[in-house]
Order: C-alpha cells, then sequence, then structure tokens
C-alpha cells in the first residue's frame, strides 16, 4: 500500500521547507512506499524553487488560484492508495504514517482519517481552548456520523483518504474557496464509508490565522462552515484572507 502527500502551496517558501523535511523524514522512519507531491498554486515567490530542493519531492503547477483547486489537482497527480492531504505550514509528529496505516488496517470500511492540530507557537490557555473546541466537534462528529448520519468531520490540513473512496464521490469540490472544503468532503465521504476522527493521530501546524484573525472570529467561521457544509450541503461563503509568515 501506497501513501501520496499532497501539499497546497501558495506562496509559502518560508515555511515549506520545514513541512517536507518532516515529511521526507517521517517516510524514511516509518519505511512506507510514499510520494510527496506540492502543488504550486499560482505562487509568485520561491515556492516551487523550495520544494524542487527536495530530493524525490514533485511540483504540479495549479494556476487556477485555491484550495480545493491545488487539493483536486494533487489528488489527480497522485498514484497512491492513501491521499495523504496536509498543509504547507504542518510538520509530522514521529509514528504518523505508522498511525495512518493501523487505522485505515483496523477496519475495511474506513475511508478517511483524521485528527487534531497542535499549535505548538501559541500559549498553551490558546490551546486549551482549541482542545474544548476540537471536543465539541467530536461529539458532533458521532452525532453525525452514527445516529443522524448527515456527516462528519475532517481537520483540513490533517486528514487522509482512500484513493479509490475519494474517486468514488468525484474528488474535491472545486466551487468551494477555503472555508467549509474539509467538511464537504468528510459529508459525502461519509456516504461510502466511516469516517474515522481521533485524537492519535495529531499534527503540528502554525497558528498564524489564530494570531491575525483572533480565536473567536476564527472559531465562529470554521463552526458556521462546518453546520452549514454538514446540514445544508453547501458551507457559507466567507471570503479567505491569505496569511503568510
Amino acid at each position: 500500500m501506497k501513501i501520496s502527500f499532497v501539499i497546497p502551496a501558495y506562496n509559502e517558501e518560508a515555511l515549506l521547507g520545514a513541512c517536507l523535511a518532516s515529511v521526507l523524514r517521517e517516510i524514511k522512519r516509518s519505511e512506507k512506499d510514499a510520494e510527496v507531491i506540492v502543488v504550486n498554486n499560482a505562487s509568485t515567490d520561491r515556492t516551487r524553487d523550495i520544494a524542487l530542493r527536495y530530493p524525490g519531492v514533485r511540483v504540479v503547477d495549479e494556476p487556477r488560484k485555491g484550495l480545493t483547486f491545488a487539493r483536486q489537482a494533487g489528488f489527480v497527480s497522485s498514484n497512491g492508495d492513501f491521499i495523504a492531504n496536509i498543509d504547507a505550514d504542518t510538520s509530522l509528529p514521529p509514528g504518523w504514517i505508522d498511525t495512518v496505516f493501523a487505522l485505515f488496517a483496523s477496519d475495511e470500511r474506513i475511508v478517511a482519517v483524521s485528527g487534531p492540530y497542535i499549535y505548538r507557537d501559541l500559549p498553551i490557555f490558546i490551546r486549551a481552548l482549541v482542545h474544548i473546541f476540537y471536543v465539541s466537534g467530536y461529539l458532533l462528529h458521532l452525532l453525525n456520523q452514527y445516529i443522524l448520519h448527515t456527516g462528519a468531520m475532517l481537520q483540513g490540513g490533517n486528514f487522509v483518504l482512500r484513493s479509490e473512496a475519494l474517486e468514488r464521490i468525484g474528488g474535491f469540490d472545486t466551487s468551494i474557496a477555503f472555508f467549509g472544503e474539509d467538511t464537504d468532503t468528510a459529508r459525502r465521504m461519509s456516504k461510502v464509508g466511516i469516517v474515522k476522527w481521533t485524537f492519535g493521530l495529531p499534527m503540528y501546524t502554525s497558528g498564524r490565522r489564530l494570531r491575525e484573525e483572533g480565536i473567536v472570529w476564527t472559531a465562529w467561521r470554521y463552526m458556521v462552515n462546518f453546520l452549514s457544509a454538514t446540514y445544508k450541503g453547501k458551507p457559507v461563503n466567507y471570503k479567505n484572507t491569505d496569511i503568510r509568515t
């Protein structure tokens, strides 16, 4: 079984290198069959050049700017059994790949796995609030998937999909610009199998959006889009602001 890492990158020259180093380090440690695809999403900086510095990393150019355009371009270019969708400001903790393979192996009905973000560059108080937000989201995930059968939860930037299941649902919805794209994918994936969300699959990431926009406003937008995408089939159309370090 092979895992394909798809990493959308728009003007990510500052953080992409650290992300790729963590992915390649984890692939070497796990000894799993893997490929790494960076989707250069209309970048105007050195993103493409930085990606090509790393041995084995393949760059796919997607000139249409937008997260779902980039995710779909990476998926179409991949050939793995599992598609790991991570972001350019994330880094993998040791054991992440082994956990992914173990989760999928535990039940053949599982079509997607995901876990929380850990914001290592934010104060512990903010991280505690984020954890409470995740607990609330997890309870909704259980309610929606197993009782109401209306959807599930995925953490954008830290989720892995079975390639054949993603193909069955038609890939990513490129009409969604940013907010709610993960919830929309989770909702549609839950129609063809089990979406597994677990605190045992954490991912380190940058807290740049929470610092720039504030935790309350950010949480509100994510919550509104989660509810709208789950129960109405489409997220609310909030415009996304590009935030770069």
